[in-house]
């Protein structure tokens, strides 16, 4: 979302942004067999780890976002990309993973569809186990429907990478959701809006009672900027101002 996919200027960004730490990427893939991922490489990964630790730095998590543009589970390939993506993420630090979970029918009531993303995830769940990860799946479905979700795939390593901003177009009430799933189901939080406005006069989010909930629940974890941009700023604009207000309410003292 810096517009610095598997680039390390991406690391001097965030740091002049206020960021604690980047999510990091797999790579493009498109229409290819593979995805372009500079990760694999043993030195790319080692120079890009020591520039955070020099900047102060966390890999927060490992993203596929590239499945924002097709359904994962019906690539030939799903079930190696799982395998490596949760196999890369301790080499970078982190222990969890960011997979946005498109398919072509409703998730929610298409049996056919739901099976093999449940299938799917399934197959990956012991190398996960094994790993000590988390594999956050960000779906379109609300609460209820992700829990269940999360009980056909039965694993403790997959949970919801909750978006805030995608309840609010969908007029879910957020903060009856967050309280729903619980602390055990959630593995980051996603608290920006569709671009329209900087998080701080944003008037459909009240992010200090989201704070005060989250606190209430004893959860902790990563908050993930992607959206809340406002049109004709600059990426270091939009994400400075972003960070800072979050930082203003959840680390206040």
């Amino acid at each position: 979302m810096m517009v610095k996919r598997q680039k390390p200027g991406a690391l001097p960004l965030a740091k002049e942004c206020g960021l604690d730490g980047v999510e990091v990427d797999m790579g493009p893939l498109g229409k290819r067999p593979d995805f372009e991922n500079n990760l694999r490489d043993e030195e790319f990964r080692r120079q890009y780890l020591a520039s955070a630790r020099e900047l102060g730095l966390e890999i927060s998590s490992l993203a596929m976002s590239a499945f924002y543009g097709q359904p994962f589970a019906d690539h030939p390939s799903a079930a190696r990309f799982l395998t490596e993506w949760i196999e890369l993420m301790p080499q970078l630090g982190t222990h969890v993973g960011f997979l946005p979970v498109i398919t072509k029918g409703d998730l929610a009531s298409d049996g056919d569809v739901r099976a093999k993303v449940v299938t799917c995830l399934k197959g990956a769940t012991p190398v996960a186990q094994k790993a000590g990860v988390v594999l956050g799946l960000n779906t379109q479905l609300n609460a209820e429907q992700n829990i269940r979700l999360l009980e056909e795939i039965g694993s403790p390593s997959v949970r919801i990478a909750y978006n805030v901003g995608e309840a609010v177009d969908a007029q879910r009430d957020v903060y009856a959701e967050i309280r729903t799933l619980g602390p055990d189901r959630i593995a980051q939080i996603i608290p920006t809006l569709s671009d329209k406005k900087w998080l701080a006069d944003d008037e459909r989010i009240d992010v200090p009672r989201l704070k005060r909930l989250l606190d209430e629940m004893n959860w902790s974890g990563w908050l993930v900027l992607q959206r809340s941009r406002m049109a004709g700023k600059k990426p270091k604009e939009n994400f400075s101002a972003n960070a800072n207000y979050l930082k203003s309410i959840f680390q206040a003292g």
